[in-house]
C-alpha cells in the first residue's frame, strides 16, 4: 500500500511543488493539502495519513509548535518538518516536540521522499550535514555540562601545563596575579589534583596542549 502525505505549507505554490515530489513515487500518494495546522488538525483527511510534512515557517504559528498539535491527534502518524533553519537547535527542539524528520527547504527536491519513508517505517530522518553538526552540537553540551572547569580556568590550565608561571598568566590574560593564583587553587580543588605532573597530565587526556 501507498504511504500516505499529509502536505502542510501556506503557499499553494509549495504545496503542488510538494505534492509533485509526493505524487512522482509509486509508493507514495498525497491524500490532502492544508494551509495551515489549525486546518490540518480539524480536517478529517488528517486521520487518514500516514505522514504529514508540516512547512516551518507557517504565518498563523510557528511550524514546530504545531507539532504537537499534530502528533496529539494522530500519535501513529509521522510528521516531517520542513524548512530554511538549518540551525542543529532549531531540528533538535523539533524532534523534542514529536517530529521524525527534518528537511531543509533547500535540499526538499533530494532529501523529501526519503525522509517519508524512513519516518514511515518508523525511523528518523535529517539532512546528513545538519545531522552530523547536531551530533557535534550535543556533544559539546555534554562535555560541558560534565566539564567541573569554566572556559577561563581550562585557560588558565593550558597555559599552567604549558610551564607558565602565574605572574606570565596573569600578563597574558590581563588579570591580576592574585586572580590567577586563585583560578589555579580553584582548579587544583576542582580536579582533585596535588601536583603539576597531574596537572599536566590532565591536560594532555582533554587535548588542551594540541596545536
Amino acid at each position: 500500500m501507498s504511504i500516505r502525505v499529509l502536505i502542510v505549507d501556506q503557499r499553494a505554490s509549495a504545496r503542488a511543488g510538494l505534492a509533485l515530489l509526493v505524487d512522482a513515487e509509486d509508493d507514495l500518494e498525497t491524500v490532502g493539502e492544508a494551509e495551515s495546522a489549525a486546518q490540518a488538525a480539524s480536517g478529517t483527511v488528517a486521520g487518514d495519513a500516514d505522514v504529514v510534512v508540516l512547512d516551518a515557517g507557517l504565518r498563523a504559528e510557528d511550524g514546530v509548535d504545531a507539532i504537537e498539535r499534530l502528533v496529539d491527534q494522530r500519535p501513529d502518524g509521522k510528521v516531517v518538518v520542513v524548512s530554511v533553519q538549518d540551525e542543529p537547535g532549531r531540528a533538535r527542539e523539533a524532534f523534542e516536540r514529536g517530529a521524525s524528520g527534518y528537511v531543509l527547504r533547500q535540499s526538499v527536491e533530494t532529501d523529501l521522499v526519503q525522509a517519508i519513508r524512513e519516518v514511515a517505517a518508523g525511523g528518523r530522518y535529517v539532512n546528513p550535514e545538519l545531522g552530523a553538526r547536531l551530533i557535534a552540537a550535543e556533544t559539546a553540551e555534554l562535555r560541558r555540562a560534565e566539564d567541573p572547569l569554566s572556559d577561563r580556568e581550562r585557560e588558565v590550565l593550558r597555559l599552567l601545563a604549558l610551564g607558565h608561571t602565574n605572574q606570565e598568566i596573569a600578563a597574558k590574560l590581563v588579570i591580576s596575579v592574585r586572580t590567577a593564583e586563585a583560578h589555579r587553587a580553584h582548579i587544583m580543588q576542582k580536579l582533585r589534583l596535588s601536583t603539576r605532573a597531574e596537572l599536566v597530565r590532565y591536560a594532555m587526556d582533554e587535548g588542551l596542549l594540541e596545536t
